[in-house]
């Protein structure tokens, strides 16, 4: 070939290459930038477009999903960025990040996000299987939850000094101590350890340190720096260790012998899974009082993993807690029982002096069904009926609803509640509508300070139609709450027509504050 046929035959090589360029390897230089991910306050900020990045770049990234307009987002925005400088400190190798969940729907749906804030904990770039995010919302809490899921839960303990020095140096310690250490009770226990975060861990394998705690076989001990100082839950040579068991073992045997209420106490007071509560109303002001408290904890230890003691100072912010109890400050001392999963209250028969004695026979005769429970109810006011919408209260509930010659339809009420005050008109334009009928009366009803022994009212407003006759029957109301429906509910005998809406929303009793009693009806 003539090489002036050359640089004609290269021209057309190199055309027929893919897009008219030369096959091959791109330089450095020609790769596309990847995009830099902005922080705010040490947090990553997010998008669909730098997830992936940010999971190829830390192996163990925790995500928070908000809403700019999230007032539980705003309180915990703070913590997060200090628990980001607290692993930072620590050298802790986990990135903390956040998402705009209404700004970035496409996450938002992917990750299942349905409130705000939701945090999920991604490990080793794993996009499909995040695990939920389960810690306190301040930031040693959140820094410790991710601490145990990154490192060791429970600290190797080699000899006498090191497992001393962990003894010494926390309120509450948990050791396990196993002969073999990978035995799977070993696993079960560090399981528990990971998110156990009040409590510090540790576990030893040395027979030393068995001779040393008296301990001939695989035992988990709490030690504590008060009440008996020491715990220990043996484990079951044929079943192995359960996770549920040591779980309430542990949350029982944390507790003081008695708790005294307060904000920093509740949440634990809540945790602790002992549905009897025993509490002792003082003013701590009193030195009379406070001499009480020697009697009402020499009654306790009987009652340890059944009955929770726990002591209210009338002197404190507990003006909340005297209310769920229908009380006021000036009754104390007194005792009040409660059982938090049926709610129901006990009074003490005889109101004398409080004493380990009375204390013990107290919890007794509840406990055997000895005392029967009270329920709230304010006084019925002398004009309950002059008006067009009639007063309810726990006095007079049961004569008038179950009336078997009136139709009475009753809502329950919170004072809190904005759906009931959204719709308080329509209930009265209702009830002046009917005032002339005299079978029909239309009523309401606090239930936050009245308890009704029928029924429990769950969520508010709660709507209920008592229709006369005999039989004591109750319908309730789920449809609309306008005049409109409402009067064809009443007009056709307590039914709502087939082509009505379905019902509308309702506030549901709100869970305890953190400074409020179990069982609580305050608004949150």
């Amino acid at each position: 070939m003539s090489c002036q046929f050359l640089p004609v035959l290269l021209l057309l090589l190199r055309a027929s290459c893919p897009c008219g360029q030369e096959q091959g390897p791109k330089s450095p230089s020609e790769e596309p930038p990847e995009e830099e991910i902005p922080k705010e306050d040490g947090i990553l900020v997010l998008s669909r477009r730098t997830l992936g990045l940010a999971l190829r770049e830390h192996p163990a990234l925790l995500v928070e999903f908000y809403a700019p307009w999230c007032g539980h987002c705003k309180a915990l925005a703070p913590e997060y960025s200090k628990a980001a400088a607290l692993l930072a400190a620590d050298s802790t190798a986990v990135t903390l990040s956040k998402v705009d969940g209404p700004a970035q729907p496409e996450l938002a749906e992917e990750f299942g996000v349905t409130e705000y804030p939701t945090l999920k904990f991604f490990r080793n770039g794993n996009r499909t299987h995040p695990e939920e995010y389960t810690g306190p919302r301040e930031a040693e809490g959140i820094a410790e939850w991710l601490r145990r899921r990154v490192g060791p839960s429970a600290m190797r303990l080699e000899d006498e000094a090191a497992a001393q020095a962990l003894i010494d140096g926390r309120d509450l310690v948990v050791i396990g101590f196993f002969q073999d250490l990978q035995d799977e009770d070993v696993a079960t226990f560090l399981a528990l350890a990971r998110d156990a975060l009040d409590m510090t861990f540790g576990l030893t394998d040395r027979p030393r340190l068995f001779q040393q705690f008296g301990l001939t076989k695989d035992t988990v001990v709490l030690f504590k720096k008060f009440d008996e100082g020491r715990a220990d839950f043996p484990v079951d040579e044929e079943l192995g260790l359960d996770l549920g068991d040591l779980s309430r073992f542990l949350v029982t045997h944390s507790m003081r012998l008695v708790t005294e209420f307060n904000s920093q106490t509740s949440p634990k007071i809540f945790a602790a899974r002992i549905l009897n509560h025993l509490l002792l109303f003082v003013n701590q002001t009193l030195a009379a009082h406070r001499e009480l408290l020697a009697g009402f904890g020499e009654a306790a230890p009987r009652f340890r993993g059944q009955v929770l003691f726990v002591v209210v100072d009338v002197a404190a912010d507990n003006e909340h807690v005297l209310q769920y109890f229908g009380l006021k400050a000036e009754a104390a001392p007194t005792l009040r029982f409660i059982n938090v999963e049926t709610t129901k209250k006990y009074a003490p028969v005889d109101e004398g002096p409080v004493t380990a004695a009375s204390v013990t026979a107290f919890c007794h005769a509840v406990l055997n069904s000895q005392v029967k429970p009270y329920l709230l109810s304010q006084e019925v006011p002398p004009d309950w009926d002059q008006r067009p919408v009639k007063t309810l209260v726990g006095k007079n509930f049961e004569q008038v609803a179950f009336d078997e010659t009136k139709n009475v339809f009753v809502k329950f009420y919170a004072p809190w509640c904005t759906h009931c005050k959204e719709m308080a008109p329509a209930w009265e334009a209702l009830a002046e509508k009917y005032q002339d009928h005299e079978d029909i009366i239309i009523a309401q009803l606090d239930a936050t300070a009245n308890e009704l022994d029928a029924f429990a009212v769950h969520s508010f407003p709660t709507l209920k139609y008592f229709p006369a006759g005999p039989g004591r029957k109750v319908i309730e109301y789920k449809s609309t709450r306008d005049l409109e429906t409402l009067s064809k509910f009443l007009d056709n005998g307590g039914a709502v027509p087939t082509e009505e809406p379905t019902e509308e929303p309702a506030a549901p009793f709100p869970e305890p504050r953190a400074n409020s009693t179990v069982g609580s009806k305050e608004e949150l």
